[in-house]
């Protein structure tokens, strides 16, 4: 397994692996050829940014079997799915702020992130694990009461993308099983989210190989593998958010009101 980071250090950004509390920084592309510098960095002396920068982040809905069950939806023949804008992507540890045009209801919604580390077009199941790159922690906040404001047409993209709705990392986990992975997360010190990746309607490679056959992935490109149970209101003038998974990392933020 090898957790791989962005930062940036004396105003350069680059990247590198990391274990423990000390970077190795590396040469090249994350997603093609690579090499360690020699120069070790200790982490306090970074700032972490996302890990990668995507150029399309495509979010599922109605991805496990315990929501569906919960709000009675029958499971999808097919991965149902928005796109969220890239403009939304927040570093770990980012403050996010309520947007200033919207006084709704926003939720936190805990979830694995799929990053892809090869291009990718109509493959298989059995050929997608050779074009997913890793795993990280997801926050996919959410203005909820936009998603159904007009009942003509339900706002998927709108509501997930204000700026800084999309909080990732700390970290891009490979040399991981997923299956074996759960997903928690915590809100101002109370666990709200905990469930596992194996209750998914479609598992990480069948939803990279089905999403191939509609379009084009990249490198870099990141997929959210939807949500679960236990999604909430965060309610308070500050809120703390932790999206904990074990043999990744734990990503934090704040969202103010």
């Amino acid at each position: 397994m090898t957790h791989w980071i962005r930062y940036r250090h004396n105003g350069v950004i680059g990247f590198g692996t990391i274990d423990g509390d000390t970077i190795s920084a590396h040469d090249g592309d994350m997603f093609g050829t690579t090499a360690p510098t020699g120069a070790k960095l200790k982490r306090a002396e970074v700032a972490t940014l996302a890990p990668c920068i995507p150029g399309k982040i495509i979010g599922l809905w109605n991805q496990f079997h315990a929501l569906a069950a919960k709000l009675g939806n029958p499971a999808p023949q097919e991965p149902l799915y928005f796109l969220k804008a890239t403009s939304s992507i927040a570093n770990p540890g980012a403050i996010v702020k309520r947007p200033a045009s919207y006084d709704g209801k926003t939720v936190f919604e805990g979830e694995l992130g799929i990053v892809i580390g090869k291009h990718a077009s109509g493959i298989s199941p059995d050929q997608a694990a050779a074009h997913i790159f890793g795993y990280t922690c997801i926050n996919d906040i959410t203005a909820a009461d936009i998603l159904t404001r007009d009942p003509t047409f339900p706002q998927w993209a709108r509501a997930k993308s204000f700026d800084g709705f999309g909080p990732f990392g700390p970290v891009i986990a490979t040399g991981i099983d997923p299956a074996t992975l759960s997903i928690r997360a915590i809100l101002n010190g109370a666990e709200r989210q905990n469930y596992p990746v194996s209750d998914m309607i479609f598992q990480p490679r069948e939803l990279v190989a089905k999403l191939s056959h509609d379009m084009t992935l990249e490198p870099g490109d990141l997929i959210l593998c939807g949500t679960s149970v236990g999604v909430g209101v965060m309610k308070q003038p500050i809120n703390k958010v932790t999206i904990a998974i074990d043999g990744i990392g734990e990503l934090h933020n704040e969202f103010h009101n």
